[in-house]
């Protein structure tokens, strides 16, 4: 089938190129290659950690909106693990437990404002705990193609010194060197692409979830604010 010979014969022609990379451009594309393997495992890693965030999250806020007790939502709520609201509210429900408003009826005054503190800090350490290897992402991203772009420059540096060797310009001179420059522009590119997607996609979802522990949190202050916990 043509179609099938021709896909079998640009797979040997990859290799070959690869093959005949030089030190430096196998060194540039091993970069590349350890790179674009540990963002696809974070890309794996934090895709099913915000979907379990999100998850438990909704879980957690329906517990929490059918009203009742703080205690009760905190019974029911023990197994959610991975949602930053739920996180949130233990936080603020500890502070409660040990620290309950003087008046012995409703928090107001400098004991709202330590209430508010605590939910906030942890809703920090939540964000960030979400937020944990986006970073690789984004280096990723902004220094793969600089990397390529070096092993380009390296290959035609390559390709003109072959020119230079061989005294003319031909094909078997500098075909090499601009081999070995496409290879690595390519695989620049191609690390640096699927980052900076899910760089932004993550991002993006982590910004909704800040949101709704801000909106969170203040409906946990105005329930415990002048009212019965």
């Amino acid at each position: 089938m043509p179609f099938v010979a021709a896909a079998a014969a640009g797979q040997v022609e990859i290799w070959s190129l690869l093959r005949e990379s030089g030190a430096m451009g196998r060194f540039v594309l091993t970069v590349l290659l350890v790179f674009s393997v540990v963002s696809w495992g974070i890309i794996a890693e934090r895709f099913r950690t915000f979907r379990r965030a999100e998850r438990e999250t909704d879980s957690f806020l329906v517990h929490f909106r059918k009203g009742g007790g703080l205690a009760a939502i905190q019974d029911a709520t023990t197994t959610l693990r991975e949602s930053p609201l739920a996180e949130v509210f233990r936080a603020g429900f500890r502070e409660i437990s040990l620290n309950p408003p003087t008046s012995g009826t409703a928090f107001v005054g400098d004991e709202l404002e330590a209430l508010d503190r605590i939910l906030r800090k942890s809703a920090l350490v939540q964000s960030a705990r979400l937020e944990r290897s986006l970073g690789f992402l984004a280096t990723t991203a902004s220094a793969t193609p600089f990397i390529g772009l070096f092993g380009t420059v390296w290959g035609i540096m390559k390709a003109f010194h072959g020119i230079g060797a061989a005294g003319a310009a031909t094909l078997a001179a500098y075909a090499p060197g601009i081999a070995e420059a496409l290879v690595t522009t390519a695989a620049g590119i191609g690390a640096a692409i699927p980052a900076v997607i899910a760089y932004n996609h993550f991002l993006a979802r982590l910004r909704e979830m800040d949101t709704r522990t801000d909106e969170f949190i203040a409906d946990f202050i105005h329930r415990v604010q002048g009212r019965r916990t």
